[in-house]
């Protein structure tokens, strides 16, 4: 799935990465203000949550309630090393079974499920966003 988007669409293409996403982990991948946060609050808007969503850089996990589940947003931006990760329990979270968006991936791959979706988010020249839903092979052969 590839779809542009600008602040006017942003609930639309969120619509269109819940639909169509095969896991519930999805990583997101893009430079700093490309706007993984403020794309991951439209996430959880169209899961039907209301908390207000925010960066959780210096916490590195927030969690939102949605009904009947629960959303894990993850931003791993300023970790250093692996062991901060895995000192807050992080696998707990991601065999959950509940919602996790992690922010900055990259600094934990090593430990990421292998049948996480991921997303990539580019600012275009005239200021809208191209989101890109790549899911794996694992996934579609499930569905």
């Amino acid at each position: 799935m590839e779809k542009i988007f600008d602040i006017h669409s942003i609930d639309e293409a969120a619509k269109e990465l819940v639909k169509n996403a095969t896991s519930k982990t999805i990583l997101f991948h893009g430079d700093m203000g490309a706007g993984k946060t403020t794309f991951i609050s439209a996430l959880v808007k169209v899961l039907g949550g209301t908390d207000e969503v925010s960066s959780p850089t210096f916490s590195i996990v927030n969690e939102y309630k949605i009904p009947n589940d629960k959303v894990y947003h993850f931003d791993f931006y300023r970790i250093d090393d692996i062991h901060e990760v895995l000192d807050i329990g992080i696998e707990d979270y991601l065999y959950s079974g509940h919602w996790c968006f992690i922010e900055w991936p990259d600094k934990i791959s090593e430990i990421l499920p292998n049948n996480a979706d991921i997303s990539y988010i580019k600012i275009n020249k005239d200021g809208s966003r191209t989101l890109k839903l790549s899911v794996t092979e694992e996934n579609l052969n499930k569905n």
